[in-house]
């Protein structure tokens, strides 16, 4: 039988969709919640410290953080192909954290990214089968996208 296990980080991140009809095409910034979605068989190995779970919340909260919640947090993300968007932070120079991105910074965009920061440093320990099967994320209290492969 498989288990499920969900850890989650929370930035305060910029952003911009250049194209919408309405208020989201001007900057402004949410608090985000990046939560990852890990399946897998919880290990039964004697005396290892895993021993019981799937893999150690911690590890998922290091995860995280180096490679989506130090990336994004306190930073406007900005899509490549949005010139004025760009050219704004660029008035900043150095001051201003950017992150250029290929794709529109929509949250379902965003969970995707989040997912392919993430997915790699999953790993499967003591032959438990771990996978990271969606990564949710949270723009606002009312608004979540899902992305799973």
């Amino acid at each position: 039988m498989t288990t499920i296990i969900r850890r989650y980080v929370e930035t305060d991140t910029g952003h911009r969709v250049p194209n919408h009809k309405s208020k989201c095409q001007h900057m402004h910034g949410h608090r985000y919640r990046f939560e990852a979605e890990i399946e897998g068989d919880i290990v039964t190995d004697s005396g290892v410290s895993e021993e019981g779970m799937l893999i150690d919340f911690s590890d998922v909260s290091a995860i995280l953080a180096q490679y989506v919640h130090d990336v994004v947090d306190h930073a406007f993300v900005v899509y490549s192909g949005d010139e004025k968007g760009r050219a704004a932070c660029a008035v900043m120079g150095d001051e201003h954290r950017t992150v250029v991105v290929p794709f529109i910074p929509t949250a379902e965009n965003l969970a995707k990214w989040a997912f392919e920061q993430v997915e790699p440093h999953i790993k499967t320990s003591y032959g438990n089968r771990l996978k990271l099967v969606a990564m949710h994320v949270r723009e606002t209290p009312k608004s979540w996208a899902t992305w799973k492969p």
